[in-house]
């Protein structure tokens, strides 16, 4: 995995998001910046996400995650942001 050019933010990520508590607002977006910089940061443990191809998931703490798909041009997409039970939804 490269690094990233460009964020593209779907509208579950949006929404996910905003009915986070600010401090997890505040954590999500160093995640993000570091996600950006360095993907392979051991701090956000990226992985596969268990039966999809492209879909990933980064450590924001130890009970919220972010999923994301990489997309050429050098494209972070993020998905969907929360708890665990986000990877039970597409």
């Amino acid at each position: 995995m490269t690094q990233f050019k460009f964020i593209d933010r779907t509208n579950s990520f949006l929404k996910d998001y905003r009915g986070l508590p600010k401090d997890i607002q505040e954590r999500v977006e160093k995640a993000i910046a570091l996600l950006v910089d360095n993907p392979r940061h051991p701090s956000l443990r990226v992985r596969k996400i268990r039966g999809a191809e492209v879909i990933w998931e980064a450590i924001v703490t130890m009970s919220y995650r972010i999923t994301f798909k990489p997309l050429k041009g050098g494209i972070l997409q993020l998905r969907r942001v929360g708890t665990h039970d986000i990877l039970k939804t597409p």
